[in-house]
């Protein structure tokens, strides 16, 4: 059984990424269609995914907020979460590490790494854990603070990590590239 705050914490944590991811996506849909295609892992009659991709994640990200959809927004966000590792892992057993990642929005044109899909791993078993019973005690002000900051903290330290991750992967590709 986990705690009700950090259950919240999670699903406020997740859902912002989830909506994030969202977000990104939306504001450059043809753009994410090409990566889309780009992976070439389903048959070009399935581009239609590329706009169905955005609305599961915003339905995950919403759905994540409310406790009577929890457990299967979370199935979803994993789900999604193994697919996005599975393709991207597909592509670097293909050597194509050039491919942009489709990740980051539409002005972030990262090439795929397999930091990559340990992180899509890592998140997805991350979020396994709201699948737990919670416990039953009501939430106080105390508990409100600190979901409210702990997901900000969780949103920074993604960010950070993410940020940092990507960029000595673009280093280490130019040092291969320069070889």
């Amino acid at each position: 059984m986990i705690d009700p705050a950090v259950g919240a914490l999670l699903s406020g944590a997740f859902a912002l990424l989830f909506l994030g991811a969202a977000l990104h996506k939306w504001r450059d849909l043809a753009g994410f269609a090409e990566a889309f295609r780009a992976y070439g892992v389903l048959p070009a009659a399935w581009g239609w995914m590329a706009r169905l991709l955005p609305v599961l994640e915003l339905l995950v990200g919403a759905g994540l907020l409310a406790a009577a959809t929890r457990a299967l927004a979370a199935t979803g966000g994993a789900v999604l979460l193994a697919v996005y590792a599975a393709a991207i892992a597909v592509n670097l057993s293909r050597g194509r590490r050039d491919l942009s990642c489709g990740c980051g929005g539409p002005n972030d044109k990262r090439p795929i790494s397999t930091w990559m899909v340990w992180r899509n791993l890592a998140l997805a078993a991350l979020l396994a854990v709201t699948w737990l019973p919670w416990t039953a005690r009501q939430m106080d002000a105390a508990d409100a603070l600190t979901v409210g900051a702990g997901t900000a903290v969780a949103a920074f330290l993604y960010l950070s990590l993410d940020a940092l991750l990507g960029r000595t992967a673009r280093q280490g590709a130019r040092l291969r590239a320069s070889s």
